[in-house]
């Protein structure tokens, strides 16, 4: 029986117009033009990464032989054991990620702690405080990291695990970034939550955390990612080879084994692994938490 049978004047799917509208030659060209473009482009950015991780599996003399060999004659897997044991890496690893975890913990807690106070709590000055403070976003670091340094050395910080995680504890753009993000929440829960009697800490806590996960997850992996490739603040503070992260560790290998180009590679591989599995994990948080603060592009 069918749909018109049981039910007079009912209307066949066969008869609905779906999408019988014409696409233009114009549009099927453009949109293959764009997807091609996006490609090319797309191939273009990661071919060095391609050649780079390749190279690291080559033998020694075929990394920059000429002609350009893409895939190498013996694949060397044994370049990434060979890494551990012929330098510090377990050492520069594991102070490079415990440098990261710290930084990235208090910049996402101090960050979105000042940001709230910022967006949801309203004092004399407020707008003009926080100008002031982003505006520090227009200097440039070399702009005081001597006067930084000489503050840090002063007080016996310097040559420090402090000393880097007192560097870059505090940033100004994670306060702006979240605080676009607490913009958008609306203020009748903050009021309806004084009204139960929170605290502002308790508001902060209990209403404006559990509904900031994606701009927090973007805050993090930004502040993880700049923490994890930073070389010049170890490199101005850092002096006892215990605390070399692995981009101050990869310079010393460098000079050490700088005609050993295949685990040069290799070592630069093992420098951007982690960052690209941070980052494919918080993919999906870290595209929604830009887009929820405001500040596509």
């Amino acid at each position: 029986m069918t749909a018109q049978t049981a039910f007079p004047g009912a209307v066949s799917s066969a008869d609905v117009p779906f999408n019988k509208k014409p696409v233009s030659p114009a549009k099927i060209i453009g949109t293959v033009v764009g997807y091609t473009t996006m490609i090319l482009c797309s191939l273009f950015i990661l071919l060095p990464f391609i050649w780079m991780v390749l190279s690291s599996l080559k033998p020694n003399n075929e990394v920059f032989m000429v002609p350009m060999k893409w895939l190498p004659s013996v694949w060397r897997w044994g370049n990434y054991a060979n890494i551990w044991t012929d330098s510090s890496m377990l050492l520069w690893v594991g102070n490079t990620v415990f440098f990261a975890i710290c930084v990235t913990f208090l910049q996402v807690f101090t960050g979105s702690f000042a940001a709230y106070g910022f967006s949801k709590i309203r004092f004399r000055g407020r707008n003009t405080l926080f100008l002031i403070y982003i505006a520090t976003m227009a200097v440039p670091w070399q702009a005081y990291m001597i006067p930084q340094f000489k503050m840090l050395s002063a007080i016996g910080l310097a040559d420090t695990r402090w000393s880097i995680i007192l560097l870059q504890a505090f940033g100004a753009f994670g306060v702006f970034m979240m605080k676009q993000f607490y913009d958008t929440i609306p203020e009748e829960l903050s009021e309806a939550a004084r009204l139960d009697g929170l605290s502002e800490f308790g508001i902060y806590r209990r209403v404006i955390l559990p509904l900031s996960g994606p701009s927090i997850a973007a805050l993090g992996i930004i502040t993880f990612t700049n923490t994890w490739n930073d070389y010049m603040g170890p490199l101005i503070y850092l002096r006892s080879p215990d605390l070399y992260t692995i981009q101050l560790g990869l310079k010393t290998f460098i000079s050490q084994n700088s005609a050993d180009y295949a685990m040069i590679m290799t070592g630069s591989v093992m420098s951007v692994l982690p960052i690209l599995i941070v980052f494919l994990l918080g993919q999906r948080q870290f595209i929604e938490g830009i887009a929820t603060s405001g500040m596509k592009g």
